[in-house]
C-alpha cells in the first residue's frame, strides 16, 4: 500500500485532551489533494494504524492537520499519538480518502458535531463558506475546556452561522434535536459525527422525522462490535484463488485471512472507516458495520471483513 512520510511540523493542545498535529512532506513537495470530510490512515509506533479526520482548508497543499482525542477508552492509537508523536518526529501516512464527502445536490448543508467530530466538520464549513453556500453548525461539547478549534471558530468567515452548545451549560443553551430536526426540506443534507452516543441521538431523531436517508451523511469514529450468540463458523471463498478458508465463530474474517496469508487493509478494525470494505459475489452477509447506509447494506454485494460475517454457510468474495 502506498505511503506517504512526513514530518510533524507542530503538535498543539487545542483544548482539554486534544492535541492538533500538522503534517507536512519530509520532501518539502505538496501533499495529495483532498477534499472537506477526508481522513488518513497514520501509522503510529507501535505498529497501530488509526484513522484521523483532516480538518484544514482542502485548498492548502503544504500541510494536513489533524486532531486527535486522548482517550483513555481507547485501543490505544490516541494514547500513542499524545504520548509518542511530537514535533519532529517523521509517520507514514495513506493518501487521503473520502467516505464522507460533501453532496453536490445541496441546497443547504446542517453540520452537527459533537467533541472530536468537530475535525471534518470543520472542514466542511470552511469548503463551504469559501463556495458561498448556505450552511447552519451545531457544535456539542461536555464543557467549554474541552471544545476544540473554538476561537479559531468563531473568528472564521462562517461564525454568524455556528451555534455552540455545552452540556454543563444553561439549558437556554442546550441543543434540542427533535426541534431543530422537525422539518425536513428538500435539498437540505444533514451531516454528524461525533462520539456513538450522540451520532445516534441524531440519526434516530432525523429517522424519527422523516429524514430520506440520501439526505443524512455520517462518519463514526468508533464503535462497539460485541460478539453475538449467534455467531458462528462459515467458510469464505476466495474467487480469484477458488480456495476455502474457514471462519471460526470466534474469529473475524480478516484475522482469518491473515493467518491464512491472505492481507487486507485495515485501520480501525471496528466497522468505521471502509478502509478493508470487500465486494461479495454470493451468499448473504452478516453486517455489523457503521459505515454502509442500510441500503447499502441490503444489497449485499460488499461487506467490512474487520467485523461483519455471513448468514450463509459461505462467501464467495473478489479477491
Amino acid at each position: 500500500m502506498n505511503t506517504i512520510r512526513v514530518r510533524v511540523a507542530r503538535k498543539t493542545v487545542e483544548a482539554l485532551d486534544i492535541c492538533s498535529y500538522e503534517l507536512v512532506a519530509v520532501d518539502g513537495a505538496p501533499l495529495p489533494a483532498f477534499s472537506a470530510g477526508s481522513h488518513i490512515d497514520v501509522h503510529m509506533p507501535g505498529g497501530l494504524t488509526r484513522p484521523y479526520s483532516l480538518c484544514n482548508d482542502p485548498t492548502e497543499t503544504q500541510r494536513y492537520r489533524i486532531g486527535v482525542l486522548r482517550d483513555p477508552a481507547s485501543r490505544g492509537g490516541s494514547q500513542a499519538m499524545h504520548a509518542a508523536v511530537n514535533e519532529g518526529d517523521v509517520l507514514e501516512i495513506s493518501p487521503p480518502k473520502n467516505h464522507f464527502a460533501l453532496s453536490q445536490d445541496a441546497s443547504r448543508s446542517l453540520l452537527l458535531a459533537g467533541g472530536i467530530g468537530i475535525t471534518p466538520i470543520l472542514a466542511m464549513a470552511q469548503t463551504l463558506a469559501a463556495q458561498g453556500a448556505p450552511l447552519e453548525m451545531h457544535y456539542c461539547s461536555r464543557t467549554e475546556e474541552r471544545m476544540a478549534f473554538r476561537a479559531e471558530i468563531a473568528a472564521a468567515a462562517f461564525a454568524r452561522d455556528v451555534h455552540f452548545h455545552f452540556d454543563d451549560g444553561s439549558s437556554m443553551q442546550k441543543l434540542s434535536l427533535p426541534d431543530l430536526l422537525a422539518e425536513p426540506q428538500p435539498g437540505v443534507h444533514l451531516y454528524v459525527c461525533g462520539p456513538t452516543g450522540f451520532m445516534d441521538a441524531v440519526l434516530q431523531t432525523a429517522r424519527g422525522s422523516g429524514w430520506p436517508e440520501d439526505q443524512l451523511h455520517y462518519e463514526f469514529f468508533s464503535a462497539n462490535v460485541a460478539p453475538s450468540a449467534d455467531d458462528a463458523s462459515f467458510e469464505v471463498k476466495l474467487a480469484r484463488s477458488g480456495r476455502v478458508v474457514r471462519i471460526a465463530a470466534d474469529q473475524t474474517v480478516a484475522k482469518a485471512l491473515a493467518l491464512a496469508g491472505v492481507d487486507i487493509p485495515l485501520s480501525c478494525e471496528q466497522g468505521v472507516c471502509g478502509t478493508c470494505l470487500t465486494k461479495v459475489l454470493e451468499g448473504e452477509p452478516d453486517h455489523k458495520d457503521f459505515y454502509l447506509t442500510p441500503e447499502e447494506q441490503a444489497a449485499n454485494d460488499q461487506f467490512t471483513p474487520c467485523c461483519s460475517r455471513s448468514k450463509s454457510a459461505l462467501l464467495v468474495l473478489d479477491l
